[in-house]
């Protein structure tokens, strides 16, 4: 017999920890927890997969401002660029969207409820 798990989408803290360990990585985290509260707020019912979407999109901020202003892609160094700030994570979720609606969502919950092999209370 088959059995099939509903995984629920990040918790905010989740949510948080994805943004730290995918910035830290690349030495870009300078973000307050103010900002990565209002981050997570932000992106309440996005995925992992979503969340990275949004880092990648943000990490690219202070990479198209350099370019803006003329610099050439194949001359820049790390020490160059800023760090990642909020209003990259604003613009960035301006075109990073989260994967699953509302009601697609509340289809799973209810699918879970009647079907799933474990309740989310014993995720």
């Amino acid at each position: 017999m088959t059995k099939r798990f509903y995984i629920p989408l990040p918790s905010a803290e989740a949510r948080a920890w994805i943004v730290r360990n995918l910035l830290s990585k690349d030495g870009l985290f300078k973000l307050s927890k103010k900002d990565i509260d209002t981050i997570c707020k932000l992106t309440d019912g996005y995925s992992g997969s979503d969340m990275t979407n949004l880092v990648k999109d943000a990490s690219m901020g202070p990479i198209r401002e350099v370019l803006k202003l003329g610099a050439e892609i194949t001359n820049l160094k790390m020490e160059d660029m800023r760090s990642v700030t909020l209003k990259d994570f604003k613009d960035a979720l301006k075109e990073v969207r989260p994967s699953v609606s509302r009601n697609e969502l509340r289809i799973y919950e209810e699918w879970n409820n009647q079907f799933g092999s474990l309740s989310t209370s014993t995720i």
